[in-house]
């Protein structure tokens, strides 16, 4: 009875970990990579401000080639998180210094966000020219370089003796060194984006002669708008410079309330420029002229001759001839009893 039962092998220290395991925690089965890897460094796998989110989407970056998409849709297209985590991880990253994005404007007149990922933020980095990219978003890793060694004890430098003059030289003034132009710049100029409109305003429309009552009376619909819509508040050089456009639609026949409603009907909020609406619309909308009363007239019909009627010196009858004068009967002497 005094032999021991064992109904269990003991435990034998793992083979790929070298040694004897931890009592707890993880243990590491560590391969050497030989192809397809990226080095990460500690400081980003531990750093203790980003969320866990932020580093496995620093870590995916650093693992895509130079000129892959890394935008909001696209990783969120390839990641089960959404835009909004997704967004707010590239911020953490900015904020540490492992991402930065940029507006820039290309020749053909596009704009597009170009994004540098940083694998050591805070180190230096060589002054490289970074191509243009073609479309959309690019990512360019900028990897860091060595700082250079120390430099060791050197002998003084020995100034060289200047070379003999040419025979029938001309001599040379000795002054300082013309300065270099700065290289320039390898990385691009950020531009901001034309907010200016190129075509010219269309001009406003003027009357065809000068009527002091219709200049009166636009000046003062202009000056009242102010009463019907507060924001068409106008200053006294706007009323002065839009009233030709106005005196040009009373000259067309146009009611004062349906320029007043032409002016005020559908505003913008908020409205900015008041004068540039009126402006526009008083060009715009400017009805076309009446047509005349000889365009009133109907036609006549071509190949159509109309006589009109003659009243007889004599009898008054009327009757159809191209002159004045007497009637026929009148003409020949025979009268009909009435």
């Amino acid at each position: 009875m005094d032999t021991q039962q064992v109904s269990a092998p003991p435990c034998a220290p793992s083979p790929e970990s070298g040694g004897r395991p931890p009592s707890s925690g993880v243990t590491h089965v560590t391969v050497r990579h030989t192809a397809a890897f990226t080095v990460v460094g500690n400081h980003l796998a531990r750093h203790r401000t980003l969320s866990l989110l932020a580093i496995g989407l620093a870590v995916h970056i650093q693992s895509l080639p130079d000129g892959a998409k890394i935008g909001i849709r696209h990783l969120a297209a390839r990641f089960p998180e959404s835009e909004a985590r997704i967004a707010a991880a590239l911020r953490e990253l900015e904020a540490t210094g492992y991402l930065r994005r940029s507006r820039v404007r290309l020749a053909d007149g596009r704009i597009v966000t170009r994004t540098v990922s940083y694998n050591q933020p805070g180190a230096e980095t060589p002054a490289v020219s970074i191509p243009r990219p073609r479309s959309g978003q690019r990512t360019t890793h900028v990897p860091p370089i060595a700082p250079p060694p120390a430099p060791g004890p050197m002998a003084p430098p020995v100034s060289p003796s200047p070379p003999p003059p040419a025979p029938n030289a001309a001599p040379v003034a000795h002054g300082p060194a013309p300065e270099r132009p700065p290289a320039p710049d390898p990385l691009p100029v950020l531009l901001p984006a034309p907010t200016a409109r190129t075509a010219p305003p269309q001009p406003l429309p003027r009357p065809q002669a000068a009527d002091p009552e219709l200049h009166r009376s636009a000046s003062a619909l202009l000056a009242d708008l102010r009463r019907l819509t507060p924001q068409l508040t106008l200053s006294e050089r706007d009323i002065e410079t839009l009233t030709p456009g106005v005196v040009t639609w009373l000259e067309r026949e146009a009611h004062p309330d349906t320029v007043c409603q032409a002016l005020t009907t559908d505003l913008p909020v908020p409205l900015k420029h008041p004068a540039k609406l009126l402006r526009h619309r008083i060009t715009a909308l400017l009805p076309p002229p009446l047509p005349g009363a000889q365009d009133l007239a109907p036609p006549q019909l071509p190949g159509r001759i109309v006589i009109p009627l003659q009243n007889c010196d004599l009898c008054d009858r009327a009757f159809r001839s191209r002159h004045p004068g007497r009637c026929r009967g009148c003409r020949t002497g025979v009268h009909t009893a009435a």
